[in-house]
């Protein structure tokens, strides 16, 4: 039984790991703006927005891992399962 136990605190850990890099990613995109500044003035703006499009750009490669990881972790558990129920028949 220690398996089964073992293969969900697995499935757990990489599913809070997908969650938290999806919150941190929105938090970061809600300070982004949808404009585009055209003038100089807007140096300062143009920056931050730039600072934030490189984090998030930073978190999406290992956020797509997670996300096929966590995918591939599920189909696991789902074949798992399916398995010992044809076993038990």
């Amino acid at each position: 039984m220690s398996f089964v136990w073992d293969m969900w605190i697995g499935w757990a850990i990489i599913v809070l790991i997908t969650f938290a890099l999806y919150l941190y990613r929105s938090r970061l995109t809600s300070d982004e703006d949808d404009q585009i500044y055209l003038d100089d003035a807007f140096a300062k703006e143009k920056a931050e927005q730039a600072i934030i499009a490189a984090k998030v750009a930073k978190v999406d490669p290992p956020l797509r891992i997670l996300e096929w990881v966590a995918a591939a972790a599920t189909v696991f558990v789902i074949v798992y399962y399916i398995i010992d129920i044809v076993k038990h028949f």
